[in-house]
C-alpha cells in the first residue's frame, strides 16, 4: 500500500487545451434545444470556459488535501482515499461511485461525514472514510483484464476493507456504487454493517396484481423507467456492446468526452434547462477532466460490458441473493430510476431505512451533500448500536 499523490504534468493540461483551442466543431438543426443531444452553442460556452478559466491546479489541490493511496488487489491498481476521523470511535464508512463520477463527487461530504464536531455535527455520527476509485476509472488504472464485474469489485472492497483493519463498516453508494454496495452486503455480511444507497433498481416482476392500487406517484415513476428505455438509454446500450469503439472517440476528443458526460448532468438531475443548476460547473469539469487526464473513458465503460446480462436479467423481473444485512435507501425525486417502496420491499426483506426527498437527483453528494450527509448518518444510528450488542 503507497500512499499517491495526484500530479497531471504540465504538458497533459497544455495538450488538453490546444486540442479544445482545435476542436472541429458539427453543424447543428435549428431550434432543437436539447432534444437531439448537447446543444452546440451550449457545449461551446463550456468548453471554452474549461479551456481559459477553469483551475485543474486548484481542483487537483483539493483533492490531495485528503490522504490517497493505490493497492494492488487481485492484480488491479486500487486508487482510494482514506479520511481518518479525529474522533476515535468513528464508525468506518466505504463510499463507492458511479458512472460518470469519480472520488470528486464526495468532497463536499467528506468533512461533514469525517469530522462532525467542526461542522456543527455531533461527534457520535463520525466515520472514518474510504473512497476507492472502481478498478478502471480514475487512477485505478489501467484495467489489467476482463472480468471486473460487480462481484469481483465487491470482492477487492472486502479485502480493502480488511487490509485497513476496518472489522465492522457501513457500504454506501449511488449508481453502480448502490448495485456494487449491495453486492458487498451480500457477500461480506460478517462485517458489513448495513449497507445505504442513494440509487435503487425497482422493476417489476411481471406479475399482473402488483401494477394494482398503484399510486399516481408510483405511476409516474414506471413512466420514467419507461422513458429511460425508450430514450435516455443509448449511452448504455454503447457501453454494454461496443466499449472499445467509443473509447477511440471519447479518449480522442475533449470535446467529446465534455458531452458524453455532461448530457447526463442534465437528464439524471433536477436541473430545467443547464446542469450547472443542479451541479456546480467546476466540480462537474473535475470529474470530466479526471477521466481526460486519465484516459479512461473506456476502460470505465467495460464495468457496463461486464454487468449487461445482470442488467437484463434484473429488467426480466430475476431477483438477486436477498441480503441478511439493513439497508437504508435515500430517495431523491429527479433521479434516472427512482425506486416504487412496493417492489423494494419485495427485492429486499431487510429493507430497514427509507426517505424520500423534495428534491435532487443522481449525483446526490453533489446535488445535496447535507441531505446524502444527513440521511447517512440517521440510517448509522440505526444499525451501529445493533450491531455493537451483538
Amino acid at each position: 500500500m503507497r500512499p499517491f499523490r495526484i500530479d497531471i504534468p504540465q504538458e497533459q493540461i497544455d495538450d488538453l487545451h490546444a486540442r479544445l483551442g482545435a476542436t472541429r466543431w458539427p453543424d447543428e438543426l435549428p431550434g432543437t434545444g436539447w432534444d437531439r443531444g448537447v446543444p452546440l452553442e451550449y457545449l461551446k460556452g463550456l468548453a471554452e470556459y474549461w479551456r481559459t478559466s477553469f483551475d485543474w491546479r486548484a481542483a487537483e489541490a483539493e483533492l490531495n488535501g485528503y490522504p490517497q493511496f493505490i493497492e494492488e488487489i487481485d492484480g488491479a491498481p486500487v486508487h482510494f482515499l482514506h479520511v481518518v476521523s479525529p474522533e476515535p470511535d468513528a464508525t468506518p464508512l466505504l463510499l463507492t461511485h458511479g458512472w460518470p463520477g469519480s472520488v470528486a463527487e464526495f468532497l463536499d461530504v467528506i468533512g461533514p461525514l469525517s469530522d462532525p464536531r467542526a461542522h456543527g455535527g455531533d461527534p457520535a455520527d463520525a466515520f472514518h472514510l474510504v473512497i476507492p476509485s472502481i478498478p478502471g476509472y480514475g487512477f485505478s488504472n489501467p484495467l489489467p483484464e476482463k472480468g471486473w464485474d460487480t462481484a469481483r469489485i465487491a470482492r477487492a472492497w472486502a479485502e480493502l476493507m480488511a487490509r485497513l483493519g476496518y472489522d465492522r463498516y457501513i457500504a454506501q453508494g449511488g449508481d453502480a456504487g448502490s448495485v456494487i454496495s449491495l453486492e458487498l452486503g451480500r457477500i461480506d455480511p460478517g462485517h458489513v454493517l448495513g449497507v445505504h444507497v442513494n440509487m435503487l433498481m425497482t422493476f417489476p416482476s411481471g406479475d399482473p396484481a402488483e401494477f394494482e392500487g398503484l399510486t399516481e406517484r408510483d405511476q409516474a415513476r414506471l413512466g420514467k423507467l419507461s422513458r429511460f428505455d425508450a430514450e435516455l438509454s443509448g449511452y448504455m446500450k454503447l457501453q454494454q456492446t461496443r466499449p472499445q469503439t467509443l473509447a477511440y472517440a471519447l479518449t480522442d476528443s475533449p470535446v467529446g468526452q465534455l458531452a458524453w458526460i455532461v448530457e447526463r448532468f442534465l437528464d439524471w438531475t433536477g436541473a430545467e434547462r443547464l446542469p450547472e443548476e443542479a451541479v456546480d460547473r467546476d466540480r462537474l469539469l473535475t470529474i470530466v477532466s479526471i477521466y481526460w487526464l486519465t484516459a479512461t473513458a473506456g476502460s470505465s465503460a467495460q464495468f457496463y460490458y461486464e454487468g449487461a446480462e445482470a442488467v437484463r436479467a434484473a429488467a426480466g423481473g430475476a431477483v438477486p441473493p436477498p441480503l441478511t444485512v439493513p439497508v437504508g435507501v435515500a430517495v431523491f425525486p429527479d433521479d434516472i430510476f427512482v425506486p416504487i417502496r412496493r417492489f423494494a420491499d419485495r427485492d429486499l426483506p431487510t429493507l430497514t431505512h427509507w426517505t424520500e426527498f423534495e428534491r435532487g437527483g443522481h449525483f446526490a453528494a453533489l446535488e445535496k451533500p447535507a441531505e446524502l450527509a444527513g440521511d447517512v448518518r440517521t440510517f448509522a444510528r440505526s444499525v451501529v448500536p445493533a450491531a455493537a450488542a451483538v
